[in-house]
C-alpha cells in the first residue's frame, strides 16, 4: 500500500489521511488544549476521496497516523460510453475504464485524475 506514517500534529486542512482504511481529504482540523491527565487532542473531519462519505477522527496530536500517497496524473479520453470513460494514462500509456461522474467529456479530451491503488477519480 502506498502510504506513510506521520504525526497527527503535522496534518492540516486539504491534506490526505487514512480513516477506516479509506483515503480521505481533511475538511476541518481543530485541536483541544491538553487536559489535566493527558495530551492535546485533535479532531479531524474528512471526506472520502473516492466515495465522498464524511468521516471523523479524534486522536492525541502526538499519535502516529497513516497518510495515503495519492498520485495526480494526466490522461487522455479515448472513448465515452454509458457513463464510463476509457482513459489512457499519458505517462505509462496504460488504458483503463473509470466512471465519468458529472463531467461532460468527449474523445481526445485531456483530463487530470487522482489514483490510489486501483481507485481512480477525475478531478
Amino acid at each position: 500500500m502506498p502510504r506513510q506514517q506521520t504525526e497527527v500534529r503535522d496534518l492540516d486542512e486539504g491534506s490526505y489521511v487514512m480513516i477506516d482504511d479509506t483515503p480521505c481529504k481533511i475538511t476541518s482540523y481543530s485541536t483541544a488544549k491538553p487536559g489535566k491527565h493527558g495530551s492535546a487532542k485533535a479532531r479531524i473531519d474528512a471526506k472520502g476521496v473516492f466515495d465522498g462519505k464524511k468521516r471523523s477522527l479524534s486522536q492525541p496530536v502526538d499519535a502516529k497516523i497513516w497518510v495515503p500517497i495519492i498520485n495526480r496524473k494526466q490522461g487522455q479520453v479515448i472513448d465515452v460510453r454509458d457513463g464510463e470513460v476509457q482513459v489512457m494514462d499519458l505517462e505509462t500509456y496504460d488504458n483503463f475504464v473509470m466512471r465519468a461522474g458529472d463531467e461532460n467529456l468527449s474523445a481526445d479530451d485531456e483530463i487530470e485524475f487522482l489514483e490510489y491503488e486501483e481507485q481512480r477519480k477525475i478531478v
